[in-house]
């Protein structure tokens, strides 16, 4: 099984996808292929897209929520996580939509292989590390409201729309020209 984080398919990439096209990749080889997908709050585009392309295909899933998947790791149920990635700096960290440095610390501590999926034009060797990467920080409302109603309205609310993970977590980075693997920076040199 495999655990995604929010959406990574032609719907947020060009051509093929980038996590969801290495699964789909899976599947037409004849892997039996099945996905544990995080509904990605605020927006839900896991929820909304990745499972939508997922039906479509054919490649069988489980919605679960972004607090789930520490539960599903901790019993066996997750043998590899594929993540896409907004940025990757020099040194292989990479920004992702928020929730995703918590999968791979969670993943390390259970011993699941960490992968990130990104195109080259993803790689910014202008920046050495994670820390140089803008985040942006959204809404507030996108968390203290859901759908328009709101559930926490009176409520302070933080809406980074993206975190860092360090390279350290990071398996490998599958990128259209092949799999890096560390140290990141000698790859990303060679590109």
């Amino acid at each position: 099984t495999i655990l995604t984080h929010c959406n990574t398919g032609s719907l947020a990439t060009a051509g093929y996808g980038t996590a969801l096209g290495v699964i789909m990749r899976a599947k037409e080889q004849g892997k039996k292929v099945k996905v544990l997908v995080t509904e990605t709050r605020p927006l839900l585009q896991g929820a909304r897209l990745t499972t939508w392309e997922l039906k479509k295909v054919g490649i069988p899933f489980i919605l679960i929520t972004d607090s789930m998947a520490g539960y599903f790791m901790s019993r066996g149920e997750v043998n590899c996580v594929i993540v896409g990635a907004d940025r990757i700096a020099a040194n292989g960290d990479t920004a992702n939509k928020i929730g995703t440095y918590t999968l791979a610390v969670l993943a390390k501590e259970n011993g699941i292989p960490f992968y990130v999926a990104a195109p080259t034009t993803t790689i910014d060797p202008s920046l050495f590390a994670g820390n140089e990467i803008p985040i942006e920080q959204r809404s507030p409302k996108e968390v203290s409201h859901i759908q328009g109603v709101g559930i926490a309205p009176e409520c302070e609310a933080a809406n980074p729309a993206f975190d860092v993970t360090p390279q350290r977590y990071i398996t490998a980075i599958i990128t259209e020209k092949g799999i890096m693997r560390k140290p990141y920076y000698e790859g990303i040199k060679n590109l």
